[in-house]
């Protein structure tokens, strides 16, 4: 992060961009330029296999327009004495890398898998401008694989199907030699000078109280790691194991799901309260989440860190079943969608829930289920067809970093298979801990959709 900069200048006059909530809460975990919030590997890496030709020098050109469109692209977290500030930079070129990928041996979903994880545990410089590059993986003329890297104090994943969108339709304007006529693009400061001049409105305050009250007495449920904390300044060690469920668990997720008048997240977070009662002893489980941020419609098709980091407490003490814990999961999801706000207003009303950070002897592991709410499939645009790759099953010794804890993320495919990773730091834990936790997620998983009637355990 930059420590000192001058704030960003408009028609001659300075202007002190704000930062977002979520900005700060980036910077209660910067620790440099190689590890923490700000660190060169806390990026986010999304691969397309592209069919057919794709003109190169479109390309540049569409990546270019993406930063134009997009200033959160070229903007950078400042701090001065009076705090911290955007600062926002003129537009530059993206860096478009080619590479031949023709002699890469054995099926290309596998070679275009592992050319996607050498990029996810590429390092990438917070200070390089702009926050995006990409690389273009040619099997031959027709079959290709597009890779976009962003650092994340500039997007998230939403952010990543907005530009993958835009770029397309960018693309599809540059090879017919056309000018786009995508709508005005709303701009993530926008959204930040938005946050702090509706702070102390009466929704806000009336989300807040919400909070207050769903969280008195809580604290983050983490989890005891194989091994504390370092005490001396190495950098996080980040890996990442990745999985898919069978079809017949997929399908008995979804059905129930169905069934239950439930989200497949609903019923994902449910077994994921049941897998941290278990390993953890409390009866009293809160585990935060991932939204998209954009909890005000305007900003759907904008670009920038929006995600937020949303507390989910399901308390499964009077429960009998496995079915009620659902039950509770379902209440405790609607009411955090229904009454989202910053994380930091939340952190601020109710300190004790982060404590669990502090201590070295545990871990917060973050649940999520991603989206792909600007889906390309299906859609050819430019003579090109783009199909995200989202089915992943190699797992990586070295990938992308998270500030801290770990990261489970989930994500049902088109085909209704159930996959997903988890993100650990391999200072505090070993490989196989994060395969059997895994594990024994999938056989409670099992449990709550096909046996959703078994005796909770207590004890």
């Amino acid at each position: 992060m930059s420590t000192t900069a001058a704030p960003t200048r408009a028609n001659g006059t300075e202007q002190r961009i704000p930062l977002s909530y979520n900005q700060e809460f980036l910077r209660a975990f910067d620790k440099g330029e190689i590890d923490g919030a700000f660190g060169h590997r806390h990026t986010l890496v999304c691969g397309w296999r592209v069919t057919g030709e794709v003109d190169t020098a479109a390309l540049q050109g569409a990546l270019d327009d993406l930063v134009a469109r997009h200033e959160v692209l070229r903007t950078a977290v400042a701090a001065d004495a009076d705090g911290g500030f955007q600062e926002i930079h003129p537009a530059c070129p993206v860096d478009l890398e080619v590479r031949d990928l023709s002699g890469a041996d054995g099926p290309r979903e596998v070679a275009a898998e592992e050319f996607l994880n050498e990029l996810d545990s590429t390092p990438y410089s917070v200070r390089t401008m702009p926050h995006l590059r990409a690389v273009l993986g040619r099997f031959d003329a027709t079959d290709s694989v597009l890779v976009l890297v962003t650092h994340h104090t500039a997007t998230d994943a939403w952010s990543l199907q907005v530009l993958m969108r835009d770029l397309a339709d960018a693309y599809a304007a540059r090879a017919a030699d056309v000018r786009g006529d995508l709508p005005e693009a709303r701009q993530y400061r926008e959204f930040a000078r938005w946050q702090q001049e509706t702070a102390g409105s009466a929704r806000v305050e009336a989300q807040r109280a919400y909070w207050r009250e769903r969280l008195a007495g809580a604290q983050i449920t983490a989890i005891a790691s194989d091994r504390p904390r370092p005490e001396d300044d190495r950098p996080s060690a980040y890996g990442v194991h990745r999985f898919v469920f069978d079809p017949q668990l997929s399908r008995s997720v979804t059905e129930f799901a169905k069934a239950s008048r439930s989200t497949p997240f609903m019923v994902l977070a449910a077994a994921y309260s049941l897998l941290l009662r278990e390993r953890t002893g409390t009866t009293d489980v809160v585990f935060p989440t991932f939204s998209s941020g954009r909890y005000d419609e305007r900003f759907t098709d904008s670009v920038g860190p929006y995600f937020n980091f949303v507390p989910i407490r399901i308390d499964t003490t009077g429960c009998r079943t496995v079915r009620e814990v659902l039950d509770q999961a379902r209440d405790a999801c609607m009411g955090a969608y229904q009454h989202e706000v910053p994380f930091a207003r939340i952190a601020e009303d109710s300190p004790a829930l982060l404590a669990p950070f502090a201590d070295g002897f545990l871990a917060v592991v973050a649940f999520e289920v991603l989206q792909s709410p600007f889906p390309l499939e299906g859609n050819p645009v430019g003579g090109l067809e783009f199909a995200e790759i989202r089915r992943r099953v190699l797992s990586q010794e070295v990938s992308s970093a998270i500030p801290d804890g770990g990261l489970w993320a989930m994500d049902v495919l088109p085909g209704g298979e159930l996959a997903g990773s988890l993100k650990f730091d391999h200072n505090r834990f070993d490989e196989s801990t994060a395969v059997a936790l895994v594990a024994r997620f999938r056989e409670l998983l099992g449990t709550l959709t096909e046996a959703p009637e078994t005796p909770l355990t207590h004890g």
